[in-house]
């Protein structure tokens, strides 16, 4: 007999099931309250909403309130990758520098990460470029 017959054996048997029927058996148990489909299936959809589903709902719900509060200078990077400082915002789109002299007009639903210049913090150097300035 394979290893998960025999263990979905075991785990069908209720309780009283397995005894060996010596005379008198053993009081069965009350079904719990764990046991119905419904509430599993409940249970599960709960643990499911405060994993899953409430912290996505709570981070697009601030990713939207910082789309909205978009000002000229602010640091984006978009959901392509693009990295660029807002020119201009109108009410649906917002205008990027990403080089000199290169404005593109987004989407403001194209923003995935807002950089406000007031969190700008400076980019970290690489190894190589701090043991260049010091020798």
């Amino acid at each position: 007999m394979k290893i998960t017959e025999s263990l979905t054996l075991l785990l069908a048997q209720t309780p009283g099931e397995g005894a060996p029927s010596g005379g008198e058996s053993a009081p069965q148990a009350a079904p719990g309250l764990l046991s119905s489909p419904l509430v599993m299936m409940l249970l599960i959809f709960v643990i499911f909403y405060f994993i899953l589903i409430r912290p996505q709902k709570q981070k697009q719900k601030k990713l939207e309130e910082q789309r909205n509060s978009l000002r000229t200078g602010d640091k984006v990077i978009t959901a392509g990758g693009i990295h660029g400082l807002v020119t201009n915002v109108k009410a649906h789109s917002v205008t990027l520098k990403i080089a000199d002299n290169v404005k593109v007009e987004f989407e403001k639903a194209s923003i995935g990460t807002v950089i406000s210049k007031d969190n700008a913090e400076p980019p970290e150097q690489s190894q190589e470029e701090e043991a260049e300035k010091t020798s």
